[in-house]
Parts: structure tokens; C-alpha cells; sequence
């Protein structure tokens, strides 16, 4: 057994590689031009549309930037929880204005003051390094998602990626949890409705 996490340690660590230097290869004007097409699909999705709080986050490293999903969210009353990083778990705050966001863990934007409980988020917006087709996910290895997720309930888990970030198939231990939704530049995929987790 320990030979097999060890091999899907090295093709997670592989992956992790291959869909960064994806991601680096894209030009500004090749991003800007997904960034919109992925943040124009993700107003459009009908779980968004009843939704009272939402998670979202700063985008770093090369990740898609959905602020602009998440400031028309703002402009309709919906809260928006950006995660703070907190040893190993994740803090929800409620954020209204982004200037108060501050560099924190792996210098990414992160909020200040109190956290909020996870159970009222109704829908989370999810970046990640690698996704498949059938909810796969593979972070950048901290597991701070993973750890959250499940924290979060019933509410949707809404994947964002440029389409060079999909791949046929992620590894997935135990403790991976699948996403419900995979929102792409190019199409918008369910690979796990509700009644499937």
C-alpha cells in the first residue's frame, strides 16, 4: 500500500508540474480572454442565481480571477467569504471591499476580521491546479480545501479552470472531495449533482 501512495504522490507531484507550466504558457491576452469567457459562464449558472453567500477567492499564481463574478455578486446582496488560511484549516470572512484584503499565507490576498461559520455558504467557487470530467480535483498539495469542504455542507463546489488545466484523470485519495461543477473557458460540465456525494 505504501508503494501505491507513494506512486500517486509522484503522479499528483507530475501533474501538478505539467498543468502549471499549461497555465505559464498561456499569453496575457490568451488569459484575459478566458478569465472573461470562464467568469461570463459562471453568471450564468442557475445555482448561482438563489444563492445568499457565496465563496470565492484571490486569485494567485496563475489562477483564474473570478472577481468580477464576485463583484456582480455584491452588486445583487449576496455575501462573498474569502478564505484566510489559519495553520491548517481555512477561515470564511465576509468581504465587501477588496482593498481590505492583505497579503498572507504564500503572500496570496487574504481577509481581515471575523470569521464566519461555514455552513452559510450556499455555493463555493473553487480554484485548483488540475480537474477531470468527473469532479476531479487537485490542489496545490496543502490540502486546505479538502479540509474545508466538508465543513461547507450542502453547498454547491463549483470548479474554475482554464481548459489546459483539464486532464483525463486525477488522482483521488480518501479524503479528495469531487466537485459538482467545472466551469472552463470553453464549457461548463456536472459531473457530480448533489445526489452523488
Amino acid at each position: 500500500m505504501q508503494d501505491q501512495d507513494v506512486q500517486d504522490q509522484d503522479r499528483k507531484s507530475a501533474l501538478r508540474r505539467s498543468a502549471r507550466d499549461a497555465r505559464r504558457a498561456m499569453s496575457d491576452h490568451a488569459r484575459h480572454e478566458a478569465d472573461a469567457a470562464v467568469n461570463a459562464r459562471l453568471r450564468e449558472l442557475p445555482e448561482l442565481r438563489t444563492v445568499r453567500a457565496v465563496l470565492v477567492y484571490a486569485a494567485a499564481g496563475g489562477e483564474v480571477d473570478v472577481e468580477p463574478t464576485a463583484a456582480e455578486l455584491r452588486t445583487r446582496g449576496i455575501t462573498t467569504l474569502y478564505p484566510r488560511v489559519r495553520g491548517e484549516d481555512l477561515d470564511l470572512v465576509p468581504v465587501t471591499d477588496l482593498s481590505s484584503l492583505v497579503a498572507g499565507h504564500r503572500n496570496i490576498l487574504e481577509p481581515k476580521g471575523e470569521p464566519a461559520d461555514p455552513t452559510v455558504v450556499d455555493a463555493a467557487i473553487v480554484p485548483g491546479v488540475a480537474f477531470d470530467l468527473r469532479g476531479g480535483r487537485l490542489g496545490q498539495g496543502g490540502g486546505h480545501y479538502d479540509r474545508l469542504l466538508p465543513r461547507i455542507g450542502d453547498a454547491i463546489r463549483v470548479a474554475v479552470a482554464y481548459t489546459c488545466q483539464v486532464v483525463p484523470q486525477v488522482p483521488r485519495d480518501e479524503h479528495d472531495v469531487a466537485m459538482d461543477i467545472l466551469v472552463t473557458d470553453r464549457s461548463v460540465s456536472r459531473p457530480g449533482a448533489p445526489s452523488h456525494r
